[in-house]
């Protein structure tokens, strides 16, 4: 178990963007279902996610499954396509409809999407202070957000007696390093922030299911190989091979191999993996229970230092 906030949780957060894009709602309540079975407890949305969908999604679960209790729900506003900014009648708007799509009363873990740098910070950080006095939001997150408003936020929340932030999701994986690397990591472990990583199988690319670009352009899944597209390097494919060998060592997934590492990251805490099927989901709940080795971390981040980006 690792810790977010006051809350001990399962080392893997569920991405549901998958949710109402690449599954459908039976099949987002099987891989629901099994997730929170395996063990699992952290869900990550946002409103912005098939503009409301698999926020939709997830709260037909929970009035079906009646597990609301059992997770660590997390979303995130400021993206949606009516309203990318976080005015705090914005804020107050997006976070009511999404209590609604979610059919919840609260959110444990409120993520600001991206900053909003047209909207002074403070007035966005009171309406989350407001939300969070309300009882309608838990806990408070930052994605997306350079260092220095990282820093900013952190000195508004102190100043003004606001509730601080208790996690940070950057984009981090052995083919995206630097900007959590840089000066992130440095932030989160001060400012005790539990790290939650996006992207970390790089949109498909480190399960090694292509094999090379035309691989990821012939892709049926057109609609992520487009995504995986902007990882593809010489390079890359080196950092693959050599997550296939490892996870050949192990007799495990290239995937769970992948997101292996990324716990392993000084000040990760949980990388958030999408699935789009039930099939996949047991590569991902195995991350917590393989153990790499020094000498097979070090290869991994040697084949990823070439890409280092």
């Amino acid at each position: 178990m690792t810790r977010i906030g006051s809350t001990d949780v399962f080392p893997l957060a569920l991405g549901a963007n998958p949710f109402g894009w690449t599954s459908d709602e039976a099949t987002s309540h099987e891989v629901l279902d099994a997730f929170v079975e395996g063990g699992g407890q952290v869900i990550d949305t946002a409103d912005s996610y098939g503009d409301g969908a698999s926020e939709s999604i997830l709260g037909s679960w929970f009035e079906r499954s009646g597990r609301r209790d059992d997770v660590l729900l997390a979303t995130k506003v400021g993206r949606k396509s009516d309203r990318r900014n976080l005015r705090p009648e914005t804020v107050r708007t997006a976070v009511g409809e999404s209590l609604e799509r979610l059919r919840t009363d609260r959110i444990d873990l409120l993520w600001a999407h991206y900053d909003d740098e047209d909207t002074p910070l403070a007035e966005t950080l009171a309406t989350f202070e407001e939300l969070v006095q309300a009882g309608s939001v838990g806990e408070l997150g930052i994605s997306n957000y350079s260092p220095d408003r990282i820093l900013e936020w952190l000195e508004i929340a102190e100043r003004e007696g606001f509730r601080k932030p208790v996690a940070l999701q950057p984009e981090y994986s052995l083919l995206r390093r630097t900007s959590y690397e840089d000066r992130r990591q440095a932030i989160a472990t001060e400012a005790g922030l539990a790290v939650l990583p996006y992207w970390g199988l790089a949109s498909g690319l480190l399960t090694g299911k292509y094999d090379s670009v035309e691989d990821i352009k012939q892709a049926a899944d057109s609609r992520r190989g487009g995504i995986a597209e902007g990882y593809a390097s010489p390079e890359a494919f080196d950092v693959v091979r050599v997550v296939e060998e490892v996870a050949q060592a192990h007799d495990a997934e290239p995937g769970t191999v992948a997101l292996a590492w990324l716990l392993g990251r000084d000040g990760v805490t949980a990388p958030i993996a999408s699935v789009s099927r039930v099939s996949q989901l047991p590569s991902l709940l195995a991350v917590p229970d393989l153990a790499l080795s020094a000498e097979e971390t070090a290869r991994l981040t040697e084949a990823s230092d070439a890409v280092r980006r």
